[in-house]
């Protein structure tokens, strides 16, 4: 593994004359956010070397590099799934490959559905903590003390320092947001009404089919992590059938507030 991380990044330095310290990962219908991106070099997955290729709608499949809110970033416009097939380390790649980079922050981005009864269709929740529901932990197996410890230490995956200041701009922009415990779910079915009870009982805010791996190897890492959920149903406390053309409708809606806080946030990091 840690020979294919070289090798890939090797292969991302070759083409990019000046790396960034912050790196984005854009979820389901949030891919617009690359549009705010200027100078941009664009590098499709296919083209780089062991990189999976995401196969879901509503995901683009390019690295981005380019200047946000007038800070040199990287963006993912589009992440890869464990319900695509994929293994844990496929799916956790990227962040592999984004610290032998050299990044320092990582902003992770998904749609999920709401359980927590104060949420609106729209919301921005901000999120302050996870649980992982996922049958394969992306950490199991050999452990490289290149990459990270072997038990790595998770009372703060997500950083309350980049918290609290998105809560400042979002405020300060009369920006409505939440916050909430993320749970992430293998997928690929949507909740039954019955599982969303679940969720809800054992401490979760919204759920989701992605980040949790991600969060994980990025702490692993030693990378600040700072996480939103677009919460594009009410699934659990409405019963609705649910769609992805329609989780990606809402997830439009509410790209402009996402947009906002992380450009903010991008000023005081990176």
């Amino acid at each position: 593994m840690l020979e294919k991380i070289k090798q890939t990044a090797d292969f991302i330095r070759g083409k990019v004359t000046e790396m960034p310290k912050v790196a984005i990962i854009l979820g389901t219908g949030l891919g617009q956010l690359a549009d705010e991106i200027s100078g941009k070099l664009e590098i499709p997955y296919q083209e780089i070397p062991n990189f999976p290729v995401s196969t879901v709608e509503g995901h683009a499949g390019k690295l981005i590099f380019g200047t946000l809110a007038g800070k040199r970033v990287l963006a993912m416009q589009g992440r890869f799934h464990y319900y695509e097939g994929y293994s844990m380390k496929d799916v956790t790649f990227p962040v592999r490959v984004m610290k032998a980079l050299g990044i320092e922050t990582l902003f992770v981005s998904n749609a999920s559905g709401g359980m927590n009864r104060d949420f609106k269709v729209g919301d921005v929740m901000i999120i302050t903590d996870h649980i992982n529901l996922f049958p394969e932990h992306p950490l199991r197996g050999k452990n490289y003390n290149e990459l990270g410890p072997r038990f790595p230490e998770m009372s703060e995956p997500y950083s309350l320092e980049l918290i609290a200041e998105a809560k400042r701009i979002a405020a300060e922009q009369n920006i409505r947001v939440v916050e909430g415990v993320y749970v992430g779910t293998s997928g690929p079915t949507f909740e039954t009404p019955a599982e969303y009870r679940y969720f809800a009982t054992i401490g979760g805010d919204a759920v989701g089919m992605s980040t949790v791996p991600e969060v994980i190897v990025a702490r692993h890492g030693g990378m600040n992590v700072f996480g939103v959920s677009v919460i594009t149903d009410l699934g659990g406390f409405v019963v609705e059938k649910v769609s992805h053309e329609e989780v990606q409708a809402a997830a439009g809606i509410a790209q402009p507030k996402m947009t906002a806080i992380i450009k903010g946030l991008l000023a005081k990091v990176g």
